[in-house]
């Protein structure tokens, strides 16, 4: 072989090899931006607490005070689907939150907060509302986990979370046309429902009634009429409490005042409609017992009451327990008497001032999960959480013995 022959094999020989090296660099920089790597499979869910990364954030009302946060999974890993109306539990550990309340009673705070778009395999929506204090009561401290999310959590920031879970889910059956009733950030389940609904079920007739106070609180605005402008089976109506000057019935809400009975009849009267109510415990017990009570059956009634708030479908009955129990709860050092006034163990806990984390406050996150170290507690409602051996849900459990509670 000739020198000059000896020299082009060799130079072919390092013009492959060069190529083959910036394939396999460009290839593994491509994998490392992939959000969700197609080699891995999606999970039913996870057990835990599963790190997400703030992919994007934006403010949704006009006083930027809610605001949605779009949640990718850290590990890559595709997301489970989850039912519209659903929820995510998010750990906020307390010294992130508050370097300098080390000495608080609870190591972390736990939140619920609605997942607001249809489900995706690579990223979760939640939608958090600043929580200030009352104008009545200015003195009263903003929420700790909503004011952390929206002044400390930035793109690229990192949170915990629990896998989606609760009750309050959308019924599937197409043949039934659906009412949703939200009022202020209680729109966020709603608006996945909605979502979902026009994204799957374009022909099943859909109506909306969304009442908040005035135009700086009206969140997600340009969605919600774009999606009725553009889909004909999903009726739109929002009602403004208060009006500002610049708010204009008919351009920027439908109608003015709150949401009432007489302005769902003639919903009512058109025969089976699945309704789903959320919102704040006012607006919930005007609306639900009201629908109740208008003949709207228990199966086709649905809501989910804000924060602590029970949600009633009529008048409230005498407790049915009699009988009064000895609760000890073991770590605070405190033995109280259950007399059936409190609706639930951790409603008594709280009332006597006894610290159990809770997130839902509905049996479905597993947050307040409790050991029982001596007795049994019964549960009014069954729970969708699956509650380990020897453990209890104080959240939606009561005594059916005297307790003692790890708590």
């Amino acid at each position: 072989m000739t020198a000059p022959l000896l020299l082009l094999w060799i130079t072919v020989a390092l013009v492959v090899q060069v190529a083959i090296g910036i394939v396999v660099v460009m290839r593994s920089r491509g994998a490392t931006k992939a959000p969700i790597r197609s080699t891995r499979t999606s999970q039913a869910a996870w057990q835990g607490l599963r790190p997400f990364r703030i992919d994007a954030r934006t403010f949704e009302d006009p006083a930027h005070h809610q605001c949605s946060f779009r949640l990718v999974p850290v590990d890559g890993i595709a997301l489970p689907p989850f039912q519209p109306g659903q929820f995510l539990t998010v750990v906020i550990p307390t010294s992130s939150v508050a370097p300098a309340a080390g000495d608080m009673a609870v190591g972390a705070f736990t939140r619920c907060y609605s997942l607001s778009d249809v489900p995706r395999a690579d990223w979760y929506q939640i939608t958090v509302k600043r929580a200030l204090a009352p104008q009545a009561q200015p003195e009263v401290p903003t929420g700790i986990v909503s004011t952390y999310f929206h002044d400390r959590l930035v793109v690229g920031s990192i949170v915990d979370a629990r896998a989606p879970s609760g009750q309050f889910v959308l019924d599937p059956d197409a043949s039934v046309p659906v009412v949703l009733i939200g009022g202020g950030i209680g729109v966020t389940p709603l608006l996945s429902m909605l979502r979902w609904i026009l994204a799957e079920q374009p022909q099943r007739h859909v109506t909306l009634f969304f009442g908040v106070r005035s135009g700086a609180d009206h969140a997600f605005k340009a969605i919600l009429q774009e999606l009725a402008a553009s889909h004909p089976t999903f009726d739109l109506h929002v009602l403004y409490g208060t009006p500002e000057a610049g708010d204009i019935e008919g351009r920027d809400f439908t109608h003015r005042g709150v949401i009432s009975l007489s302005l769902l009849a003639p919903l009512l009267a058109a025969g089976r409609h699945h309704y789903y109510v959320c919102g704040p415990p006012a607006m919930m017990e005007r609306i639900v017992p009201a629908l109740a009570a208008a003949g709207v059956a228990a199966t086709d009634l649905h809501a989910e009451a804000f924060g602590p708030a029970s949600v009633q479908r009529g008048p409230r009955l005498p407790s049915a327990a009699t009988s009064h129990f000895a609760v000890q709860f073991r770590q605070s050092g405190r033995t109280v008497t259950w007399d059936g006034g409190e609706a639930s163990l951790l409603d008594f806990a709280e009332s006597n001032g006894i610290t159990i984390e809770a997130g839902c406050r509905s049996g479905s996150c597993g947050t307040c999960e409790t050991r029982v170290a001596d007795g049994n507690v019964t549960y009014p409602q069954q729970p969708s959480f699956t509650i380990t051996a020897g453990f209890c849900l104080p959240c939606v459990g009561v005594p059916q013995s005297a307790l003692v509670l790890d708590a």
